[in-house]
């Protein structure tokens, strides 16, 4: 059980693997249901900064603590996003900070939900490149029943997403999204059932043997595919993509990865 004088923090976890690791982040301060407070997105901050210099970490899963029960993250401390309306932009934005990290991390990032992924929640999950949902996830905006404008980057990111549609329904048609109804529209990727492994929830099980597949691959492969898949999604032409991966793609073409890779395969055909 977790101390009752546990206070607010990103706990690290390395999952090593053959050729790299995983580095699994979970959101801890089940006194407010994993709730962002401007100190708890300082520290998710700082972990972000040291696991991107981590050369031996080519993947981040990110979570919520479960303990008494399943959460994500319950949106923002409600005291201190009173506070901001008086204090003004900048303690937003150190609000906002922590999952502006991990949108800007280099290395691929799954978000395993299970629980509530409210408000300020929510941001952090679509702010993974990959979500991976719980039986019990719920993605709910939050923000028009609290009587508050969405913030750091939500009407953005959830279009980029879902579309203008369910996001307006989202936003101001009050529609939460159950597990299942996220996965329809494309907002999480899967929904993880069974009993995980490791005394894991199926999420995050989910979420970390995804992972192991980054951190078995060159950690400069992964992070190059990542910023490629990112430029060309603001594309319009086939060519410019093209034009865009053939740089990377040479450089891994000529690198001891591919090499040893090359090597693997014509192994297992019996290829020389």
């Amino acid at each position: 059980m977790l101390s009752p004088m546990a206070e607010p923090d990103v706990r690290l976890e390395r999952l090593d693997g053959p050729v790299g690791a995983t580095a699994l982040l979970t959101v801890s301060d089940p006194k407010r249901r994993n709730a962002m407070t401007g100190a708890l997105s300082d520290r998710l901050v700082a972990v972000l900064d040291e696991v991107a210099a981590d050369e031996s970490v080519h993947a981040v899963v990110v979570t919520g603590d479960d303990d008494p029960k399943p959460a994500f993250c319950a949106g923002g401390d409600l005291d201190e996003l009173a506070a901001a309306g008086e204090a003004g932009p900048d303690a937003l934005q150190r609000i906002y900070a922590g999952f502006l990290a991990l949108a800007e991390c280099p290395l691929p990032t799954f978000a395993a939900v299970d629980g509530p992924a409210v408000g300020a929640g929510l941001n952090l999950a679509l702010a993974a490149d990959v979500r991976i949902a719980g039986e019990t996830a719920r993605f709910e905006p939050g923000f028009l029943r609290l009587g508050v404008h969405p913030g750091g980057g939500m009407t953005w990111m959830a279009q980029r997403i879902v579309g203008p549609q369910a996001t307006t329904a989202m936003l101001l048609g009050g529609e939460g999204l159950d597990a299942a109804r996220a996965v329809e529209l494309g907002l999480a990727l899967k929904v993880a059932t069974g009993d995980g492994a490791d005394g894991r929830s199926p999420a995050v099980a989910e979420a970390l043997r995804m992972a192991a597949t980054s951190a078995a691959a060159p950690r400069a492969l992964v992070v190059a595919t990542r910023a490629s898949i990112r430029a060309t999604g603001q594309l319009d032409r086939h060519h410019d993509a093209v034009a865009v991966e053939v740089g990377p793609q040479l450089e891994s073409l000529r690198s001891e990865g591919f090499r040893e890779g090359l090597a693997r395969v014509r192994a297992s055909t019996g290829k020389r």
